[in-house]
């Protein structure tokens, strides 16, 4: 019984990767591309044309889950949304990565109200298998990290402009005041402010929320890139 079990939940976390496109969570070889099955049961859309892919994909309701890599769009941008109670075997995923930086060993697994507790534990289990970190989280713009930190991010940038202290200084105080490895000034620097504007911008838009507002900074080295 319990070999019949092992076998069962085995089969539910096998996938087969649709690639569509360049993607922001895999532009590497990485153990979870490696690990796709071309007879898995699951489905994983990654690339840019992530979301169209899966519209194009026909009816997937029998796989054990359906994943859609996400950019700063909402799982509901693809699936749809009925009254709060939308949801399904589909979940939505990002690894998270800052700007041009390699992307980190973090995924946000993205659930809407209704989705299924086993397309759920599926596809945790299956990024988990490649070494990833998997944290669940609502369908909200921005998911998790990007909501904590672009506020924090802008508000440097911004204090930065008023002349509060010099961008090394500020950078020193925050390692060494509250232990980070690297300060905001450098991080965004050496990750692309021009990456940070898109991120804040379409936060903002979808929140309207001015924390989110990009820094003139930021809308500076943007404009530059263009």
């Amino acid at each position: 019984m319990q070999t019949a079990r092992c076998t069962e939940l085995e089969a539910m976390t096998t996938y087969r990767i649709i690639q569509a496109g360049e993607s922001r969570s895999f532009p590497a070889a990485h153990a979870f591309v490696e690990r796709a099955d071309a007879q898995g049961a699951a489905r994983v859309f990654v690339g840019q044309g992530a979301g169209a892919a899966f519209s194009s994909a026909g009816e997937l309701g029998a796989c054990p889950f359906v994943a859609i890599e996400l950019g700063t769009e909402c799982l509901g941008v693809h699936t749809g949304e009925s009254g709060g109670q939308e949801g399904s075997n589909v979940v939505g995923f990002a690894r998270f990565r800052l700007g041009h930086a390699d992307p980190s060993s973090l995924v946000e697994l993205v659930r809407q109200p209704q989705t299924r507790d086993t397309a759920i534990a599926a596809a945790k289990a299956a990024f988990e298998a490649a070494g990833l970190k998997v944290a669940v989280c609502g369908d909200f713009p921005g998911r998790i990290v990007d909501r904590l930190i672009r506020p924090y991010l802008n508000a440097a940038l911004r204090r930065l402009d008023e002349k509060l202290a010099s961008a090394e200084d500020m950078d020193k105080t925050l390692c060494l005041g509250l232990g980070y490895p690297e300060g905001p000034i450098s991080l965004l620097e050496r990750t692309g402010l021009s990456e940070h504007h898109d991120v804040t911008q379409a936060l903002y838009q979808a929140l309207g929320q001015e924390p989110y507002a990009p820094a003139r900074r930021a809308q500076v080295a943007r404009a530059r890139d263009r």
